[in-house]
C-alpha cells in the first residue's frame, strides 16, 4: 500500500448561503477579525463568534496614495447558529472591549477570550476580556503580574484544555518571538514568560496558531522583521514535566505567507489564503494546504506536496482556488466542518462564508450541521484510522438524515451506527489523555472563571490516579484488512479473539492493585544531535523505502557515538524497569524496518506529532538478525531512546548477543554494508552495547515483560533484578538462559518442566510453573516474545502469559501476522496486528521486505532455518544442530 485511504488531499470550499433578520444582524464586509467555534450550552446549540475588525478601507486604486489603510475598526458582536445558519448581532451585558483588530482570541469552553489588536487609539491594552455565552455578559479578567503587553499580529489558542497560550506579534517598537502562557485553572490569573526547549521560531507577525486536540499548539507562517513571508510551522508542547518544547513541523509546505488562516480538525491544520511580500495574494494550489500532523506531510488538493508551490501551477480558471485569493480573515471548525469569514482581496473588503468538510466520512458522524449545508459533492466514506478520532461536538438532529455517496447510493443511520461501533472497542485502550480530549464540556459555571470549564476535564485528566485494575485482554483484537488495493486497503477493524485461528481461550485476571503515579516525560542530550539526524532520515512511518545501493548512512564513528550515548542511558537504568501505563509493547522485530514502519504506520509512532506525550514504548528484544535491515531497526531504536529516554525503553533478547548474530545475519549485514573494516568494528560495538541493555520490565507491577521466560530457574522477580550488567551470555548464569532462551510448553496440557527442541540444556515450561510464578510475585500477566505466532500474539495458560511477535512473514516463509499489544490505562490488553504484505507484482519498493536481492537471507534460511512457527509441527532435525536457535 504505497498510500493510505484517509490521506486525503486538502478540501474545496465552497460559498454557504446564511440568512439574517435585519441588515445590522449581517456581519457585513470585514478583515482582521476574529471567528470562534463555541459548543453548545443549555440554552443554544454550537454557534460561532465573530469580533471586531475593520469594516472599511481608506486609500486603493481611487487614491492618490499608495497603498490601503484600514478604517472602520469596530467591536461588534455577532453570532452564527450553525443548525439555523443565521447571523445575529448580539450585544452582552457589561463594558466591552475597545474597538480592534488584528488581536487574537480562543474558546474556553462556552465562553471566548479576546487580547490585544490595534484601533483607531493605537495599540489595545493586554487586558483579557471574556464574553460568557452562557450569561450573555462581558468581564474583564484581572490579571496578576507582567504579561505580554499591548501587540497586534499575534496568535492565540488554549492548550491541553488549560493553558491560554500566546505567541509572537508587533508591540509597535519590533516583531517579537516571545511566547506566554496563562494557567486557567490556577488562581490568581498570572501570565508565565515561557523559555521552551528545542527549535524555536524565528521573530513574525500575522502568522497563524491552533492547538490540536491532544495539546500540540501549532505556529504556521508568518511575515518575519524584514517584511518576508514564511513558509515554516512549528509545534509547541508541553511535555509532562512541566517543560515546554517547540519543534519544528515536517514537510515542504505549499506557499510562505502571512494574514492567513488556519485551524485544526483532529490532526490536520487546514491552511487558507495569506499574502506574499508586497501584499499579493497566494496564489494557485497554494491557496488551500492542510498539514497532516499525523503523518508529517503538507497537502494541497492536488495530493501530497514535495516543492513549494508559489506560483499559479495552472493556466486554467478554477473557482474554489480564485474564492481562497484572500487574507485577513478568519476560520474556526466545528465537528469536522471549517468555516470562513470575510477577509481582503486586493482592496476588496470580502463578506462571504465559505465551509469545507475535513473528510467524507468524518463529516457525517457527530457533525452539527444541517441537512440544507451538506455538500453535494461528497466522496465515498472510508474507515477511521486507528489512531484517528471525531472530534465533533454534540450530535444534532439532522445526524439521521441520509449521507450522500459518489455512488449515488445513501448510507442510512445503522449503517453508520454500526461503522461506529466497529471502533467502539479501540477507545477502551485509549490513554486517559486522549479520553478528556474528547469528553463533553462541563456544565456552565455558576461565577465567571476561566478555569471554571476545565475543571472537570482537569479532573479527568487525573482520574486514574487512586483507582484498582486488574489486567484483562480486550475480548477484540485490531487488525489491519488484508487487502492491499481498492478502498479496502488499510481499512482497520476489530474481531473477536473467538476468531484467530490459535486463540479460543478467556484470560482469567487476578485480584491485585496499584495506583497510577503520572508518567514523567524528559529528553535527553546527545553529541551533535546525532540522534535527531538519525530519526529524521528513518522514521518515516508511510514513505520509508530501503536504500536502493544497500549502503547504510553511518559510518563506524557515528555508530560509535550513538552508542556510547544510549549506553549512558542503559547503565543508570535497572536491570528490570519499572513502568507505567499506558504502554505499546513489541516483540521480535527481527531486522524488519518495513514492519516497524507499518506497525508505527497503522497504530501510532513515538515522536511529538505521534503519541509519545501519552503512551510509552516497550521492545522485547530481538532487534537484529535474520531480516534485511538489522541496522536500520537498532539505530532508529537507540536513537529514539537518546531522544525520549524516559519514554521508550529496550530489553535484550537472545538474538543480541555476539555469538548469536555472528551466525544469524547482523555481522553479514553491518560487514555487507559498511565495509568490512568499518563493519566488524561496528558489529563489536553494538554487541557491547547490548551488554548493558535491561533484561525485564514490570507494568504497574502487574505485568512482566521478558523475552524468553522463566525456564526451570526463575521463581522470583529479584533473581532478575540481581544480575550484574554488563553481562555476557557465555558469562550469564542459568536465570539469564532461562530469560532469553526458555518458552512455554505446546499447550497448556503439557505441565512441569520438559526439555526444549531448540537444543541441549534448554527447556520449556507449563502453564503450573506460569501460575506459581505469578502467584509467587502478585503478577497477573507474563508478556514475552521469542516465538514466532500466526497471529502475532497466542495466549498460554489461560491467558496468564502472552506470546508476542511483531515481524510479519518471519523470513519470508511463515505468512504470519505480526502483533503488538497496547497495555491501557486501566490495564486493559488489545492486541493490534498487521498481515503480511503480498509480494510485489512490479515494484519492489511497495513491499520493503521482499526487496527482489535477498540471496544472502535466502542462503542464510537454507543453511541455519528459523525456529519452527509455535504450534505448528517441527521438522524432524538434529536437535543439536543450529536450526533451533
Amino acid at each position: 500500500m504505497s498510500s493510505k485511504p484517509w490521506l486525503y488531499p486538502a478540501p474545496t470550499y465552497r460559498t454557504l448561503e446564511t440568512y439574517w433578520d435585519t441588515d445590522d444582524n449581517a456581519p457585513g464586509p470585514r478583515c482582521g477579525h476574529t471567528l470562534t467555534a463555541v459548543a453548545a450550552t443549555k440554552t443554544h446549540g454550537p454557534r460561532l463568534i465573530l469580533f471586531g475588525g475593520a469594516t472599511a478601507i481608506e486609500g486603493g486604486a481611487a487614491s492618490s496614495a499608495p497603498g490601503i489603510r484600514l478604517a472602520g475598526v469596530t467591536n461588534s458582536v455577532h453570532s452564527y447558529d450553525v443548525l439555523t445558519r443565521k447571523w445575529t448581532r448580539i450585544r452582552p451585558a457589561g463594558e466591552p472591549p475597545s474597538p480592534r483588530a488584528a488581536h487574537a482570541a480562543a474558546a474556553v469552553g462556552t465562553m471566548v477570550v479576546f487580547q490585544g489588536g490595534i484601533g483607531p487609539a493605537g495599540h489595545s491594552t493586554d487586558d483579557l476580556y471574556v464574553l460568557d455565552m452562557d450569561k450573555f455578559k462581558w468581564h474583564r479578567v484581572v490579571v496578576q503580574g507582567q504579561g505580554p503587553g499591548p501587540r497586534y499580529g499575534h496568535v492565540m489558542d488554549l492548550v491541553a484544555q488549560r493553558y491560554l497560550v500566546t505567541v509572537s506579534g508587533n508591540d509597535g517598537k519590533r516583531v517579537l518571538s516571545d511566547s506566554w502562557a496563562l494557567d486557567t485553572a490556577q488562581k490568581p490569573y498570572a501570565w508565565a514568560k515561557l523559555n521552551p526547549e528545542g527549535d524555536r521560531p524565528s521573530a513574525r507577525m500575522y502568522a497563524t496558531a491552533s492547538a490540536r486536540s491532544d495539546g500540540m499548539f501549532l505556529l504556521c507562517g508568518g511575515r518575519d522583521a524584514s517584511g518576508a513571508p514564511l513558509a515554516d510551522a512549528y509545534g509547541l508542547l508541553m511535555h509532562r514535566n512541566g517543560q515546554w518544547e517547540w519543534t519544528l513541523a515536517p514537510g515542504v509546505s505549499p506557499s510562505p505567507r502571512y494574514q492567513h488562516a488556519a485551524v485544526f480538525v483532529g490532526a490536520r491544520l487546514h491552511v487558507t489564503g495569506g499574502a506574499l511580500r508586497g501584499g499579493r495574494a497566494v496564489e494557485g494550489e497554494g491557496a488551500i494546504a492542510v498539514l497532516d500532523t499525523a503523518a508529517g506531510v503538507w497537502l494541497d488538493r492536488s495530493g501530497l506536496v514535495t516543492s513549494s508551490r508559489t506560483g499559479k501551477g495552472q493556466n486554467d480558471y478554477d473557482p474554489p482556488l480564485e474564492l481562497m485569493r484572500r487574507c485577513r480573515h478568519a476560520a474556526a471548525s466545528l465537528g469536522v466542518r471549517i468555516y470562513i469569514y470575510g477577509g481582503l482581496k486586493g482592496d476588496i473588503l470580502l463578506d462571504d462564508f465559505l465551509v469545507a468538510e475535513n473528510s467524507s466520512f468524518q463529516s457525517e458522524i457527530n457533525s452539527p450541521v444541517s441537512t440544507s449545508e451538506k455538500s453535494p459533492s461528497v466522496t465515498s466514506p472510508r474507515a477511521f484510522h486507528a489512531n484517528t478520532s471525531s472530534f465533533g461536538v454534540s450530535p444534532s438532529s439532522d445526524s439521521e438524515s441520509e449521507i450522500p455517496s459518489s455512488s449515488g447510493l445513501s448510507m442510512d443511520k445503522n449503517s453508520m451506527e454500526k461503522l461506529r461501533q466497529a471502533s467502539a472497542a479501540e477507545a477502551e485502550a485509549a490513554s486517559a489523555v486522549w479520553q478528556a480530549v474528547q469528553s463533553q464540556s462541563s456544565p456552565p459555571p455558576e461565577e465567571t472563571s476561566v478555569s471554571d470549564d476545565n475543571s472537570q476535564i482537569a479532573e479527568t485528566l487525573s482520574d486514574g490516579s487512586d483507582t484498582e485494575a486488574d489486567v484483562r485482554l480486550h475480548p477484540r483484537a485490531v487488525v489491519v484488512a488484508k487487502e492491499a488495493v481498492g478502498n479496502l486497503g488499510g481499512m482497520v477493524r476489530q474481531l473477536s479473539l473467538d476468531q484467530f485461528e490459535n486463540e479460543s481461550r478467556r484470560m482469567i485476571p487476578m485480584n491485585n492493585d496499584l495506583s497510577y503515579p503520572n508518567k514523567k516525560f524528559t529528553r535527553q542530550k546527545s553529541p551533535q544531535g546525532l540522534h535527531k539526524k538519525i530519526i529524521s532520515t528513518l522514521l518515516r512511518p508511510r514513505n520509508w523505502k530501503p536504500p536502493v545501493n544497500r549502503k547504510f548512512f553511518l559510518d563506524s564513528y557515528e555508530v560509535g557515538e550513538l552508542c556510547y550515548a544510549a549506553e549512558q542511558i542503559f547503565m543508570q537504568e535497572q536491570t528490570v524497569l519499572q513502568l507505567k501505563a499506558p504502554v505499546k509493547v513489541f516483540g521480535d522485530l527481527h531486522g524488519q524496518f518495513g514492519d516497524l514502519m507499518r506497525l508505527f504506520d497503522e497504530y501510532g509512532f513515538p515522536s511529538a506529532a505521534g503519541d509519545i506525550t501519552y503512551i510509552d514504548y516497550l521492545f522485547l528484544g530481538d532487534y537484529v538478525d535474520r531480516g534485511q535491515h538489522s541496522l536500520e531497526t537498532i539505530t532508529l531504536l537507540l536513537a529514539l531512546k537518546i531522544e525520549y529516554p524516559d519514554n521508550v525503553h529496550l530489553i535484550r533478547g537472545n538474538h543480541e548477543a555476539a555469538d548469536i548474530n555472528a551466525l544469524f545475519g547482523f555481522r553479514i549485514e553491518c560487514i555487507e554494508r559498511m565495509g568490512e573494516s568499518d563493519g566488524i568494528w561496528a558489529w563489536t560495538r553494538f554487541n557491547q552495547l547490548f551488554n548493558y541493555l535491561p533484561l525485564a520490565a514490570l507494568i504497574e507491577k502487574k505485568i512482566i515483560c521478558m523475552h524468553g521466560g522463566i525456564g526451570r530457574s526463575i521463581n522470583s522477580v529479584e533473581q532478575i533484578e540481581k544480575l550484574e550488567r554488563p553481562i555476557t551470555m557465555d558469562a550469564g548464569s542459568i536465570i539469564l538462559m532461562d530469560l532469553l532462551w526458555s518458552d512455554p510448553t505446546e499447550n497448556d496440557g503439557v505441565e512441569g518442566l520438559r526439555p526444549n527442541a531448540r537444543g541441549p540444556g534448554l527447556v520449556t515450561f507449563g502453564p503450573d510453573r506460569v501460575t506459581d510464578f505469578c502467584k509467587r510475585n502478585k503478577l497477573q500477566l507474563i508478556i514475552r516474545a521469542h516465538e514466532c505466532v500466526m497471529d502475532g500474539f497466542e495466549r498460554f495458560a489461560q491467558g496468564q502469559l502472552i506470546t508476542l511477535f511483531s515481524a510479519t512473514n518471519y523470513c519470508g516463509t511463515a505468512n504470519n501476522a505480526g502483533a503488538i499489544l497496547v497495555v491501557g490505562r486501566g490495564l486493559v490488553v488489545v492486541p493490534k496486528l498487521i498481515h503480511p504484505l503480498p509480494p510485489p507484482l512490479q515494484s519492489p519498493e511497495t513491499s520493503p521486505e521482499r526487496g527482489i536481492d535477498d540471496t544472502w537471507m535466502q542462503e542464510l534460511n537454507i543453511q541455519r532455518p528459523p525456529t519452527p512457527t509455535r504450534g505448528r509441527p517441527q521438522p524432524d532435525l538434529d536437535r543439536n544442530s543450529l536450526a533451533y536457535i
